[in-house]
């Protein structure tokens, strides 16, 4: 390999991706009569880097904001990493990345002829974000829909991941641009809906368990965050945030695999830059069931 140099942050490449997958396109492929890759083959599935070999690729979504999916993301990524799997991360919340913090990474991104490199964390989790390419940490990122989109194909193609057992995609919430993005043009494996206890509960999943089979991706299950709060002297678990996820799970024949509590002591980790020194089983189930796909 070549000497590494800083990565430029590719406003002009995203521009240029959707000038040209956007520019006059209705989005109806059969009263086209322009020739392009996505109707010839019939799928928006794109290849990775020809320097890539994943296996597998879960993808961590949810019908709305602030439920946890970031933190479910890492956690599962070290834990898979601990079973001593190849992991990758991308962080595809554009506008809102947090996982470089998470794991104490403050480096630029790295570049050289064969493509964009990942950071490396501590244990060995390869990592791209997009906060890994502005100047400072706290500069927002001001693009529309279609040029963050391309961002996380970029991501996808550009990114020299090598050979990975499992990449872990932490998708923004809802079901616009940068989910849709990943749902057409990365083949997952399947994803897993992340949601809070609120009585919104069966709303915010069903939208997330919808467009997944809309788009017949497999629901691997759901997490239910912030499910309660153990009171550090008695014991005693408070669900002051409701339930409704056992409900929900059992209307749609998915598994719940894993109720988490609020935890203080994660929330520490993730400031400190240190979740990888985590000791929790809280997701144990769910890294089961990814290792059986």
């Amino acid at each position: 390999m070549g000497e590494k140099t800083p990565i430029i942050l590719f406003y002009g490449d995203a521009k240029i991706i959707m000038a040209e997958n956007t520019q006059g396109c209705s989005g109806n492929c059969s009263s086209c009569s322009k020739a392009c890759s996505s109707k010839e083959g019939g799928s928006l599935i794109e290849p990775t880097g020809e320097y890539n070999n994943i296996k597998k690729v879960i993808g961590i979504v949810s019908g709305k904001g602030g439920v946890g999916k970031s933190m479910v993301s890492s956690l599962l990524s070290v834990l898979m990493r601990r079973k001593g799997y190849s992991v990758g991360l991308l962080d595809a919340d554009i506008t809102g990345p947090s996982i470089p913090k998470t794991f104490g990474i403050n480096s630029r991104a790295m570049q050289n002829e064969l493509g964009i490199l990942p950071a490396t964390t501590k244990t060995g989790i390869e990592l791209m974000s997009v906060n890994l390419m502005l100047e400072e940490n706290d500069s927002p990122v001001v693009w529309r829909g279609p040029v963050i989109a391309g961002a996380v194909k970029q991501f996808w193609h550009d990114v020299v991941w090598g050979d990975l057992d499992y990449l872990f995609i932490d998708c923004p919430p809802g079901t616009g641009d940068v989910p849709l993005t990943v749902f057409q043009s990365i083949p997952l494996d399947g994803i897993i809906i992340v949601t809070s206890p609120q009585d919104l509960v069966s709303l915010i999943v069903k939208k997330a368990y919808n467009m997944a089979k809309l788009m017949n991706i497999p629901v691997i299950g759901i997490v239910e965050n912030m499910s309660y709060v153990k009171c550090p002297d008695c014991g005693k678990e408070f669900k002051i945030f409701g339930s409704g996820s056992d409900d929900i799970a059992k209307e749609l024949s998915v598994p719940l695999l894993a109720k988490m509590p609020i935890d203080t002591s994660l929330a520490s980790l993730v400031d400190n830059g240190s979740l990888e020194m985590v000791n929790c089983d809280y997701l144990d189930k769910a890294a089961e069931a990814i290792e059986k796909l």
